[in-house]
């Protein structure tokens, strides 16, 4: 989707206005085509202005960026009025005039709205996705053909355009000026042409929809693609399905979807998606063959999902993330929220299962909640409660696996939201499962690794940051990892570094390990929670080692700004290094030990100090702002307060002191 071909890619760049009769005509039409006949869903024509410039903007009603452009596309209009008339047009098959109405009302437009049942209009102006613009002068000369900006793409967000497409070349043709840029890579939802054998009674085809791929979208993406789900569109019904079929063999292969980016030739996991080939292909060959529907009997009946709570029992609480609800803006880019909200618990807390359920699914990116103990209380790793991700499932803790919650502890929830083209409110809440103390014989714990002493050079293409951890419960066994990184992140590796003879002294590098997972795509979209299918023993490992990968070139698509360094930060034009990862451990047996160091000698010994010195000294230059030569809570950056201030803080005086940060320097070599 992202990148050029054939003579596009050559016109992206051009410097000089290009009329119709001088582009090829598969990239657009020739001279003098404006749209015969405009007419509008309920078949009432619209009459065209003699303006000295029309704007045709390809809309559909469900997608996610058609929805985000409509009502900047209104304030253009708005704006150039007196010279510039704005038309949309919807080719989408699927597409009923109730929705396009809606659509238009929902997003305030105001300019009229052709239907092009036929698809004709698309053809005559070679439109290809939903949102794309076509602006044409009076004498039917393409002046420009694209996008609206560059602020928005699939998965992609910015804070504000760095590129006014549109309005630049229309203020350039109205000044008289040459269009500088005259056509950009258009993007968003692929408009599904309707093939010249697209017939729902074809009886030549191999494949049909009720019999052959309604059972694939049943397994692979009816999940999330249903009424009320996170999916932009429903892709239960053939004459929805239809209109989408272009789109769902792109988004495939592409690997976006089914959401899944762990390589499947390490390790196994629980709710593994990846869509098989013999799958892909019986689709491609369906859409070739005309798209038939086939024989009504052979349509499965749809598969049972459970909505709302996730187990089979409704929760034992609901915790609400506040009072009243947030106000999610129509566009922009939101700051991660944080609300604190006080259960009051006065006693300890067994939980086995957690669940976020959204207030509202279409602008909650993810939301993760937090325990935040009470002040001086022991309490083993970072927190983690639980956590919304799309298309995720929750789901128990095994059978006598719990967490413990203090007496006394308050709940942060994390809140990230994304726009969707329409003011809205959000009111997420949680839902939690308690167990009898007594029924549990595992404790469940998250640990974290991190690494904030990274900067990415611009332009690089594969930055390679390391992680690691040797701070968690050795007696236990590791049940899930979730790697977490921003715009940039491009992969992630663990490996398991195995215990050596400690007789010899071998260096870390020489160590045996093994390589427990893989996501050579990672995408910050998805924030996968990996769940082992077996867990995985920790007796005979030394530590966790892991590798991210980020990429800060012009390749990056989803890349803010490949011109700049990049260090860690909160926000998603800064980067993080992080891995969250959930631990079982015997109720009884310890948590921790520490590692240590077969047959150690003082010039060992005055290695490790001097390595902890220098570790310490560059904390301290990034963190102890006021230069008190203490860190307090507050000087730190919100994410890593939750993430990695309480690793520290060994005594639990929300204060970080330098010896505390050489015994954790120490600890973890």
């Amino acid at each position: 989707m992202f990148k050029a071909v054939g003579c596009l890619a050559c016109l992206l760049w051009a410097s000089v206005s290009i009329a119709a009769d001088d582009i090829p005509a598969e990239v657009i039409p020739a001279k003098g085509k404006h749209p015969s006949k405009l007419i509008t869903a309920r078949g009432e024509p619209i009459e065209r202005p003699e303006t000295r410039l029309t704007v045709y903007c390809f809309l559909g009603t469900e997608c996610p960026l058609a929805k985000l452009y409509g009502p900047r596309l209104q304030a253009l209009a708005d704006r150039y009025a007196d010279d510039v008339v704005f038309i949309g047009v919807n080719s989408n098959v699927q597409d009923s005039p109730a929705e396009i109405e809606a659509y238009a009302k929902r997003h305030a437009i105001l300019f009229p709205m052709a239907k092009d049942a036929d698809q004709s209009i698309a053809a005559k102006l070679n439109a290809t996705r939903t949102p794309e613009v076509i602006l044409l002068d009076t004498a039917g000369n393409i002046q420009y053909r694209g996008r609206i900006d560059d602020q928005y793409e699939p998965g992609v967000a910015r804070s504000e355009p760095r590129s006014h497409d549109l309005q630049n070349a229309i203020d350039e043709f109205l000044a008289g000026q040459v269009v500088s840029v005259p056509v950009t890579e258009g993007v968003g939802c692929l408009i599904t042409r309707v093939r010249a054998n697209t017939a729902p009674d074809n009886e030549n085809a191999i494949y049909t929809f009720n019999r052959d791929i309604a059972p694939i979208l049943n397994q692979h993406c009816v999940e999330c693609h249903r009424q009320g789900e996170i999916g932009p569109f429903e892709l239960t019904e053939y004459d929805e399905v239809i209109g989408w079929a272009d789109m769902i063999l792109e988004v495939i292969d592409q690997r976006r979807m089914p959401p899944w980016h762990a390589d499947p030739e390490v390790g196994e996991f629980v709710g593994a998606r990846q869509m098989p080939t013999e799958a892909r292909s019986k689709i491609a060959r369906w859409i070739e063959d005309g798209m038939p529907q086939g024989d009504a009997t052979d349509l499965p009946e749809p598969p049972r999902f459970l909505t709302g709570w996730h187990l089979e029992s409704e929760p034992d609480l609901e915790i609400p993330m506040r009072s009243r609800p947030f106000t999610v803006p129509a566009d922009g880019t939101v700051e991660y929220q944080y609300f604190v909200v006080d259960p009051e618990w006065e006693t300890d807390r067994w939980v086995r299962a957690a669940q976020v359920i959204p207030g509202n699914a279409s602008v909650v990116h993810h939301t993760i909640v937090f325990v935040r103990p009470p002040d001086g209380q022991s309490f083993a790793g970072i927190g983690w409660l639980g956590a919304y991700v799309p298309g995720q499932r929750a789901f128990a803790l095994p059978p006598g696996h719990a967490r413990r919650i203090p007496a006394g502890s308050k709940l942060v929830f994390q809140m990230h939201y994304t726009p969707n083209g329409t003011v809205t409110e959000d009111r997420t809440r949680l839902g939690v499962w308690f167990a009898a103390e007594e029924d549990v014989t595992h404790q469940v714990t998250t640990h974290v690794a991190i690494n904030h002493e990274f900067e990415i050079p611009p332009g690089a293409e594969d930055y390679q940051v390391e992680l690691s951890a040797n701070s968690f419960p050795h007696t236990g066994k590791l049940m899930g990892i979730t790697p977490h990184m921003h715009f940039r992140g491009k992969s992630f590796q663990l490996f398991a570094t195995h215990k050596t003879d400690e007789t010899r002294n071998i260096d870390k590098a020489e160590q045996s390990k093994t390589e427990w997972l893989r996501v050579p795509q990672y995408d910050f979209n998805w924030q996968h929670w990996y769940a082992f299918a077996e867990a995985m023993p920790l007796t005979e490992i030394e530590s966790l080692e892991m590798r991210v990968g980020f990429d800060n070139s012009r390749g990056n698509p989803f890349n803010p700004d490949p011109n700049e360094y990049v260090s860690w930060g909160d926000q998603t034009w800064e980067e993080m290094a992080v891995a969250f990862f959930d631990v079982a451990t015997a109720r009884g047996t310890p948590l921790y030990r520490r590692p240590t160091i077969a047959n150690p000698d003082e010039s060992e010994l005055a290695k490790l100090r001097a390595k902890a010195e220098a570790k310490a000294d560059k904390f301290f230059a990034e963190m102890d702002t006021n230069g008190d030569g203490v860190i307090e809570r507050d000087e730190t950056p919100e994410t890593f307060r939750l993430f990695g201030f309480n690793r520290i803080d060994h005594n639990r005086d929300r204060r970080i002191t330098r010896q505390e940060v050489l015994e954790e320097a120490s600890y973890r070599d």
